[in-house]
């Protein structure tokens, strides 16, 4: 599984589905493929600049927790990246991204209309893969995950630059766009597996609880990180005009100078003034209390699965929910 979860940590937790990903791997080469050069030049451009792969992994190590045997965790696993793979093709065109994981952006590279267009194949690639499963529960899961993340995106798009969205309306954000394709991820996982109806809940609020651990150290990390490590732009969100939580922290924390200051970098996307909004970011304790918060949603994650059967697969879901709070990319 190249570039995924980050060196040791990645083996550790991978390292029990190491085949599996392998296997998943050859689903998304196949199922890429298509007779049009331009998808396939773009679609392997996007999937072989790696990230980290944890929504397949979710997908591999729930299946396997559950006592999952069968490969149809891989189809499925394949589908929960393509899917990601065709948000993130039309994020980076709406937020006129430049750099992902490192590289140039699909958008900087082929254009917009390319990447659109090709994440519009992504998408209706994992339905022809999920209708091929022939479980309606499956369809269900995945097409209800897929709407809400759109529902998501639209959200987000109405509170760039807005100054005013509060913490609560920043959480649906996260549980629209981010968390929901975790908890879809992990409920997958569970269902193919024969789980009861709780043990799929708990595998959504696993997922659910992950992804919004991860989302917020993303936040804190936007603030805090080095960009070569987290492979974007240090103060994109600032210069997106994306209110993020450190940001809605420190509007309601700050000085009214600070408040005055975050005002008018979210309503103008500048990010001129970013060292003076990270210094009050630092000073104010907004970076802390985003990853208290991150904290506390990682231990909902390792709570949500205490029924789980003890297996080499559980621990490194436990492991995942830690590594999202510990990272530093």
């Amino acid at each position: 599984m190249s570039a995924a979860l980050h060196s040791a940590t990645h083996n550790t937790i991978t390292q029990p589905i190491a085949a599996d990903m392998d296997a998943v791997n050859v689903v998304i080469r196949e199922q890429l493929y298509s007779e049009v050069p331009l998808v396939n030049q773009v679609a392997e451009y996007i999937i072989s600049a790696g990230g980290k792969r944890i929504r397949p992994v979710l997908v591999l190590l729930m299946a396997n927790a559950c006592g999952y045997r069968g490969a149809t965790h891989h189809s499925l696993a394949a589908v929960i990246e393509f899917i990601h793979t065709a948000t993130l093709l039309h994020d980076d065109v709406v937020d006129e991204s430049s750099m992902r994981r490192g590289k140039q952006t699909a958008n900087a590279l082929f254009g917009n209309a390319a990447s659109v267009l090709v994440g519009d194949f992504l998408y209706s690639r994992a339905f022809q893969m999920m209708v091929g499963v022939n479980n309606a529960r499956v369809m269900q899961i995945v097409a209800d995950a897929t709407n809400v993340i759109a529902e998501g995106e639209v959200l987000q798009l109405l509170n760039m630059h807005n100054p005013d969205v509060n913490e609560a309306a920043y959480l649906q954000v996260i549980r629209s766009k981010t968390a929901k394709l975790f908890e879809a991820a992990a409920q997958l996982g569970a269902l193919i597996a024969g789980a009861s109806d709780a043990d799929i809940d708990a595998a959504g609020e696993y997922g659910r609880s992950l992804g919004t651990a991860f989302q917020l150290i993303d936040d804190v990390l936007d603030y805090s990180g080095n960009a070569a490590e987290i492979g974007k732009n240090v103060g994109d969100d600032l210069r997106e005009g994306k209110p993020t939580l450190p940001l809605i922290y420190l509007m309601e924390h700050g000085t009214p100078q600070q408040r005055d200051l975050v005002r008018a970098c979210i309503e103008n996307g500048d990010e001129q003034h970013f060292d003076q909004i990270l210094a009050a970011i630092t000073s104010s304790g907004a970076l802390d209390y985003t990853r208290q918060e991150a904290e506390k949603a990682a231990r909902r994650a390792a709570d949500a699965i205490s029924a789980l059967p003890n297996s080499e697969y559980k621990d490194s879901l436990l492991e995942l929910s830690t590594f999202a709070v510990d990272r530093n990319h």
